[in-house]
């Protein structure tokens, strides 16, 4: 029984700092992607779905793209990098979407 109390607490604290880690954070400056002329010749809409860090100043350090049609993908991983967020404590990940 004791184990059992060790181990919902250890899982409490892993689920407690997960949460923190993945605060929403204010969007500040937000650039919309272009629509790469392929797409539009080929008639093509959709979204592209992706991971962000953000460093505690608010500018992305990193992107890695999670999914969304690849024809749209390096448009929509160009606006983003360019995104700045309200500074914070520390980094933090946030998924998003944007629409074609």
């Amino acid at each position: 029984m004791n184990r059992l109390l060790k181990i919902a607490f250890c899982l409490a604290l892993l689920m407690s700092s997960a949460v923190a880690a993945d605060e929403d954070r204010k969007l500040i400056t937000r650039t919309d992607p272009e629509y790469p002329a392929i797409a539009q010749n080929m008639n093509l809409h959709g979204a592209v779905k992706m991971r962000i860090w953000i460093n505690s100043d608010g500018t992305v350090r990193r992107l890695e793209y999670i999914g969304g049609h690849p024809v749209l993908a390096e448009s929509a991983l160009k606006a983003v990098r360019t995104w700045r967020y309200e500074a914070g404590q520390k980094e933090t990940t946030a998924v998003v979407e944007l629409k074609f």
